[in-house]
């Protein structure tokens, strides 16, 4: 019984329960294409789920700070980035249909909606911001990076931002799910502005003798 309530055991099922989550929408697309449970429009259903999940789970990247400032366990910064990588995953699984099963790998079609249609604009420029984050989530990136990496992963909200943006100005009548993630988002960056400026209250204010020497 203490085995199970080791630090390492907890660590490990965490890590199992991550990876579960992560890889369970995949599975349930795959299976829904071979059973002929996409619906009526099967490209249609793939590309709002992968980029919904794509979301949901940059979304949950960002929730694993307040989490863990309210929990104590400190296990759970360990997921960050395997919840940013799922969301990666999936911002690519939503890309490549649009790319490969709407515009038949057409490079030129993908320009013309790139400069004509902003929420692909937006669409885009996230999804090369998350690729870039993935591209340096590794510690060996951190190393290399220096200073420079934690200003490079703050780029996290401006993705958050822009996924919520983009799926916003994608839908054209029923709204409601893109505000709840907008309402998700808000909460989370509201959190950490709101630390900040509690953090910025508590830090010793120098005085202006101690300024000038």
């Amino acid at each position: 019984m203490a085995l199970l309530e080791s630090p390492r055991t907890r660590r490990r099922a965490l890590r199992a329960a991550t990876l579960t989550l992560g890889c369970l929408p995949a599975v349930w697309l795959v299976h829904a294409a071979f059973t002929d449970g996409l619906g009526a429009n099967p490209v249609e259903k793939i590309t709002h789920e992968t980029g919904a999940w794509a979301i949901r789970f940059l979304m949950g990247s960002l929730l694993v700070t307040p989490l863990r400032r309210l929990t104590g366990w400190r296990n759970l910064t360990l997921e960050r980035r395997t919840l940013g990588l799922f969301a990666f995953f999936y911002a690519c699984l939503h890309f490549s249909t649009y790319l490969g099963l709407d515009l038949g790998f057409e490079l030129g079609s993908l320009g013309e909606d790139i400069s004509e249609r902003p929420y692909i604009t937006v669409g885009f420029a996230t999804f090369l911001i998350l690729g870039a984050l993935a591209a340096t989530s590794t510690r060996a990136a951190a190393r290399r990076l220096g200073r420079r990496w934690k200003p490079l992963h703050r780029l996290v909200y401006l993705a958050g931002i822009g996924a919520v943006v983009h799926f916003l100005w994608l839908v054209k009548a029923d709204t409601r799910e893109p505000l709840i993630y907008a309402a998700i988002l808000a909460s989370l960056l509201g959190i950490r502005l709101w630390w900040r400026f509690q953090a910025r209250r508590r830090s010793p204010q120098r005085s202006p003798d101690r300024v000038a020497g």
